[in-house]
């Protein structure tokens, strides 16, 4: 980790860090730009909390694997815990709205992929959950009509909607629940639209979530 701490509008929270839920494939059009089917219920990925790390003023890429992609997405800090949720209750356990990188070594997962192994190498490296400071709920409003805009050197390359997610958001925290006990200080990423691609060292990135966050970051060599 990387000197990361849970902010809740503007204040340090004391939630720990806890593990990561990721899923994949939440966006139709990310799904074909990557040739991948669309799945018949939620993919489900975990990166562990040493993958976090504050998402500005810079990122580090390991340059030495391979194509590292960005894949911009809402991120949800979990306050409460959550096991065999209904919606109500997941509503309720929603303590932050964020935003989150998905870096993704894509030669070492395209190889593991190939080889039917797990990701866990491409997606759960140190480093690989950038994430923004967080905003309460209430202040988020309504989590399924965000747009989600990634800029790289000035050209906008993600421009999607939480709108278009296949598994929203209050159903996907009940199918993830049933899995995976969701404790205070959890994460979980709620899918990339499409437009994701390579950093080079030196890019200059802008991510936004509607007109809620805004944040600014260069990618650094680790």
């Amino acid at each position: 980790m990387h000197g990361y701490n849970h902010f809740i509008d503007g204040e340090k929270s004391d939630l720990p860090l806890g593990k990561i839920v990721c899923v994949g494939r939440n966006y139709a059009a990310h799904a074909r730009e990557l040739n991948n089917p669309l799945p018949t219920s939620p993919v489900l990925f975990i990166k562990p909390n040493t993958a976090l790390t504050a998402i500005d003023p810079q990122i580090i890429i390991p340059t030495a694997l391979g194509e590292c992609h960005f894949e911009t997405e809402m991120s949800l800090l979990i306050g409460k815990q959550l096991c065999h949720c209904n919606e109500n209750e997941a509503t309720a356990a929603i303590a932050g709205v964020g935003l989150s990188l998905d870096l993704t070594l894509r030669d070492i997962q395209q190889d593991l992929k190939d080889s039917g192994l797990p990701w866990e190498k491409a997606k759960a490296f140190d480093g690989a959950c950038p994430s923004s400071a967080f905003i309460s709920q209430a202040q988020a409003g309504d989590l399924q009509n965000q747009k989600i805009r990634l800029y790289k050197n000035g050209q906008l390359h993600q421009d999607g909607n939480t709108s278009d997610m296949l598994n929203p958001v209050l159903p996907l925290l009940t199918y993830i629940s049933q899995f995976f006990t969701l404790l205070p200080g959890d994460m979980v990423l709620t899918g990339t639209p499409a437009g994701v691609g390579p950093l080079q060292v030196g890019d200059k990135l802008v991510l936004e979530l509607s007109d809620l966050i805004h944040c600014e970051t260069e990618v650094i060599s680790a």
